[in-house]
């Protein structure tokens, strides 16, 4: 099986890099947060006509007519850049919600007992509840909430405090109580949605080290560069092994689509991504933890893209039982 990259995929890696470098730099990320982080807007309508929504669709019914090794690469640019919104879940319904493939429409992401991010911003809601054996990817159903339904919610919906400030969220009501059409084979969004969210994980998990060896080759100690001392090296390094490792494992992931390749492939993705985020911000000292700094940002975002998806918990119960 080869794992190597084709021209037409790195293409599109350096594509919808140059697009975000273009309209999502760093000064936009920080304007995005002092908006309160919200989805849509034009650069979502950007990426709709980009083909970022539509990839995985069927050439047949207006999409690109990619994989799932396609959209990992997407979603590993995605996560360097910490742009906002419910992007998996929007590309994932992006063939039963009117508008989401183009960008016209932005899909939420609700699963039982959690907050929901970006509800205010949300046209529809993919809602994805948990099967009898309470294992995420096992049973359960998937259902599309949107008009009049999904307002009746929005209005009983309460915000509550985000550890990330660019993902706003609210607590809602028990879905349960709230009909909508139903979406087939729940198992294989959770699993491809975990999958994606390892993705970002691990586009985050590279920023943060290429922002500790940026920095460690900048700042100065003692009259040399905090790099040339062993212990950062050591940090560095060990970041380096995470984010490679986590990269491994999620690319194979995505050519297999195999269940229990995306658990592990989501387990080390989340341990790259917050690990490389707290060596980060040791590397950078004391300023790594103010407001200026981006490094708490990825650590806000890593800590919550864990709790998605497919949580530790369920990754590592899902390993164990491919064990026995």
């Amino acid at each position: 099986m080869d794992f190597r990259l084709t021209d037409d995929q790195r293409a599109l890696r350096a594509g919808i890099r140059d697009l975000l470098a273009g309209r999502f730099d760093r000064d936009r990320m920080r304007a995005a947060l002092d908006g309160a982080g919200g989805a849509g807007g034009e650069l979502w309508r950007e990426l709709g006509a980009a083909g970022l929504f539509a990839l995985r669709l069927p050439e047949t019914a207006g999409g690109v007519g990619l994989g799932l090794p396609e959209s990992v690469l997407m979603f590993d640019e995605i996560g360097r850049v910490l742009l906002p919104g419910p992007l998996i879940a929007t590309q994932l319904a992006a063939g039963a919600v009117k508008g989401a493939a183009e960008g016209q429409a932005v899909v939420a992401l609700a699963e039982a007992g959690r907050p929901v991010g970006h509800l205010a911003d949300a046209d529809a809601l993919l809602v994805l509840d948990r099967g009898g054996d309470g294992e995420a990817g096992d049973g359960g159903r998937a259902r599309v909430l949107s008009g009049g339904v999904l307002r009746k919610l929005v209005r009983e919906a309460r915000p509550v405090r985000s550890l990330d400030p660019g993902t706003p969220l609210w607590r809602v009501p028990d879905l349960s109580a709230y009909d909508g059409d139903p979406l087939p084979d729940a198992a294989r969004l959770r699993r491809e949605g975990a999958l994606l969210a390892a993705a970002e994980q691990l586009g985050s998990a590279a920023r943060s080290t290429e922002a500790a060896v940026q920095h460690a080759r900048e700042r100065e100690q003692f009259g040399a560069p905090i790099g040339s001392f062993q212990a950062v090296k050591h940090l560095c390094a060990g970041m380096l092994v995470r984010a490679e490792t986590a990269r491994t494992a999620v690319y194979a992931a995505a050519v297999t689509a195999d269940p229990v390749e995306i658990a592990g492939a989501k387990l080390l993705a989340d341990e790259a991504a917050v690990g490389n985020a707290r060596d980060c911000l040791q590397v950078h000292g004391g300023m790594g933890f103010t407001w200026e700094a981006d490094v708490h940002l990825h650590l806000k975002r890593a800590w919550l893209r864990a709790g998605q998806w497919l949580t530790a918990a369920d990754a590592e119960e899902a390993l164990a039982a491919d064990l026995v």
